[in-house]
């Protein structure tokens, strides 16, 4: 089987997280930063198997009402498709994906400094969308 990978998608930096191949289990994979984002897909893609993207969709608290930055999300999902045409890619809901991270996070990490990091928070957030993706289906 392939892997499948969650995608918490900003502006400036990028959290990503996996699936084993049996997509049974999620973790977290990486940061990255969002101008790199690109190689580093292309990198990973050409050592693992990935059969579909799970890319994190930003609504408001409503959970409707797209967030500010759901357009630079929806050119992302277009740019990915132009580039990576044989893996599939759907959008899934984020509402309060970052939030639950950085309680995660302050609830699991016991050094201050390292509960500060935001890659960390990135990194969680994207395996909570996949994770959530997974249970849903």
């Amino acid at each position: 089987m392939k892997r499948l990978m969650g995608i918490d998608y900003g502006t400036k930096k990028t959290g990503l997280s996996v699936t084993d191949p049996l997509q049974i289990i999620v973790s977290p994979l990486d940061t990255i930063a969002t101008k790199d984002l690109f190689d580093y897909l292309r990198n990973y893609f050409s050592k693992e198997n990935v059969a579909k993207v799970i890319i994190g969709e930003p609504f408001m608290a409503d959970g409707e009402t797209p967030a500010q930055h759901h357009d630079e999300v929806l050119k992302f999902v277009e740019r990915f498709k132009n580039e990576f045409e044989g893996i599939e890619v759907e959008l899934f809901d984020e509402t309060f994906t970052s939030l639950q991270a950085r309680e995660i996070v302050y609830k699991s990490v016991a050094s201050r400094k390292k509960r500060r990091n935001k890659a960390l928070v990135d990194k969680v957030a994207a395996t909570l969308i996949l994770q959530k993706y997974l249970n849903h289906i």
